[in-house]
């Protein structure tokens, strides 16, 4: 199963690039063997505004498949381990591509998220957008650890 990233706002060089990048690397190399692999990260560009409701058109025009969960905070809490055993069954079932969607400063649009398979949240604190993906970067290439039965995640 290819896991995409499909995110509202371009990502320029900086530290957080330099972290996405060597989590994704690392996902891509561990999840391989295990059958994930990463697909594209598709970065949206809100330019006109519009609102909410013009943003999450603009996100499943730009969505690499049809199967999709977001990011929000009114979602579901929890743990790695949990997020591991929700990507493997998706993987498990046959899935071949789901992508993961990260809105923009207002959150995912209401009917958006009613499409999605799955809404998860970081916890109930406000995260900055790029840390946001940092976590995303960092916790795919944690559910791949632990779906390996790698040390890199310890209760």
């Amino acid at each position: 199963m290819k896991v995409h990233l499909c995110v509202v706002g371009r990502l320029r060089g900086g530290p957080e690039k330099t972290l996405i990048d060597d989590y994704l690397a690392r996902a891509d190399k561990v999840g391989r063997g295990l059958g994930l692999s990463l697909g594209q990260v598709v970065e949206v560009e809100d330019r006109k505004g519009g609102g909410m409701a013009a943003e999450a058109e603009l996100i499943r025009r730009a969505l690499p498949c049809p199967q999709f969960w977001v990011m929000d905070e009114r979602g579901a809490v929890m743990t790695s381990p949990d997020f591991a055993e929700r990507l493997g069954a998706q993987r498990d079932r046959g899935m071949g591509d789901l992508a993961l969607v990260i809105g923009g400063a207002d959150g995912i649009d209401p009917a958006l998220r009613a499409e999605a398979g799955l809404a998860v949240s970081f916890g109930k604190m406000v995260w900055p957008h790029m840390l946001a993906r940092v976590m995303l970067a960092e916790q795919v290439y944690r559910a791949a650890s632990i779906l390996a039965g790698s040390p890199y995640h310890r209760v």
